[in-house]
């Protein structure tokens, strides 16, 4: 038996109408590995929000060249871009730990809307102003001492979920 590769994968190349919105994410390789997840879960658009977001060579360590066809965008704003996804009818979910959070493994998604999958500042989370005006938090339960994971394992977990769902 032999491994698959791209080129003799039976993967069907499909887009999900979900948008990726990541607020004041700012370290390279982690971006490179948005990007890859991006692509790999065939995502609409990534969106980074932040004055200082390095999309240079230590991002594209990680990125294996998927930020030349992913499409994307730098944005000053968070609060902006989440005015303006929902009066473009997106359906606002928030990938946190909070106290109102539900578990990814009990979250149904139930609506036809387009998704924006917002994601927390790597070291504060997404904020509590944000948390206000999204349709739903969810969050990855912990099994260990930690908390929190990584914001590319988390949004890993989370498109899963979420595109298992639209699949199904």
């Amino acid at each position: 038996m032999s491994q698959l590769t791209h080129y003799n994968s039976n993967f069907k190349k499909q887009k999900h109408p979900i948008t990726v919105v990541c607020d004041n994410v700012n370290n390279a390789p982690n971006i490179g590995s948005l990007f890859r997840i991006a692509d790999a879960f065939g995502i609409e658009e990534l969106i980074f929000c932040g004055s200082d977001i390095p999309l240079g060579k230590r991002m594209t360590k990680t990125s294996r060249s998927t930020e030349k066809y992913v499409n994307h965008s730098i944005q000053a704003d968070i609060e902006t871009q989440i005015k303006t996804l929902k009066a473009n009818n997106y359906y606002l979910i928030a990938l946190e730990i909070s106290e109102n959070s539900q578990p990814l493994t009990d979250f149904t998604l139930n609506t036809k809307q387009p998704i924006a999958l917002i994601l927390g500042d790597e070291n504060f989370g997404v904020s509590e102003s944000i948390l206000q005006q999204v349709d739903a938090i969810v969050h990855i339960n912990m099994f260990g001492n930690n908390s929190s994971m990584n914001v590319v394992q988390a949004t890993s977990i989370a498109l899963y979920e979420i595109t298992k769902q639209l699949n199904s």
